[in-house]
């Protein structure tokens, strides 16, 4: 077994499978600033890594992760939506933007596939991660919501882009207008899973045995059999992405925005306007 280190991650490599655990901070993996500086470096080492046939994506602690931290976040981001109608501004944001994308993006375009293992809490940029991988597995304590649009966001790094294609524009877009939980039982019903298990002992357990029999096709094939597969909805979800990281560019800083950020930041209810 060999392994390497990230300060977002650990992965081990063993038999072909490199397992990859987002690192807790507190119960859950949070998206913070070492998350979206590090994480296409994390796939782009895996897809170097010729020992690599395919990986296995989960969390650790007791959730998969509950998206952007806001916390930790909050110098780089709020400077950028505080002066709404400043240019620098603005261009700033859209490199941020893309630069976040590009984190997420790095699953997608991995020439390995990706499992990924889902206990607990998948949030907002956990659902945009999870889009990413090519097969979705959870345990029945998961819960998932496209939880952007509650703060005031248009979820920008892949969740509209990939979304649909997975479980339909109808529940595509009850899901990312709601903001709703989902538990593991709509969550397989959607097709957004391909399979759920009793505990995440289980899930892990179930997850490993999928990976250990993709490791043992022919690795060039399974490889080719991906990017095919990628060819047409990479191609869409490229230009998704690029319209709503224009869009968020223009649109996201509002009031609404500051009124999200700020009744987070006071634990209360957010009261909108719509400006």
């Amino acid at each position: 077994m060999s392994e390497y280190n990230f300060e977002c991650v650990r992965v081990a490599v063993s038999d072909h499978i490199a397992e990859v655990t987002m690192r807790a901070t507190g119960k859950a993996p949070r998206m913070g600033p070492s998350f979206w500086n590090e994480f296409s470096q994390v796939f782009r080492a895996i897809d170097a890594d010729e020992s690599v046939r395919v990986v296995l994506l989960r969390g650790e602690g007791q959730h998969f992760s509950t998206g952007l931290d806001l916390v930790a976040m909050g110098a780089e981001v709020a400077p950028l939506v505080g002066q709404p109608s400043f240019v620098t501004e603005r261009t700033k944001l859209i490199e941020l933007i893309e630069r976040m994308q590009g984190a997420i993006n790095a699953v997608a375009q991995c020439k390995k596939p990706v499992i990924a293992a889902i206990h607990g809490h998948c949030l907002g940029g956990g659902v945009d991660l999870a889009t990413a991988c090519d097969v979705r597995l959870c345990s029945d304590d998961a819960i998932f919501s496209v939880r952007e649009v509650r703060l005031a966001m248009v979820a920008d790094v892949g969740t509209l882009a990939r979304l649909p294609s997975i479980v339909g524009q109808g529940i595509a877009r009850e899901w990312s207008l709601t903001g709703d939980d989902i538990d593991a039982a709509r969550a397989k019903s959607a097709g957004f899973v391909n399979d759920r298990f009793a505990t995440a002992d289980e899930l892990f357990d179930k997850a490993r045995a999928m990976a250990a029999r993709i490791a043992k096709n022919p690795p060039l094939t399974v490889q080719g059999v991906k990017q095919v597969l990628n060819d047409r909805s990479e191609r869409e979800a490229r230009e998704s992405l690029r319209y709503v990281a224009l869009y968020n560019a223009a649109f996201l800083p509002s009031e609404d925005l500051r009124e999200a950020l700020a009744s987070f930041i006071e634990k209360r209810p957010a009261k909108f306007e719509g400006r």
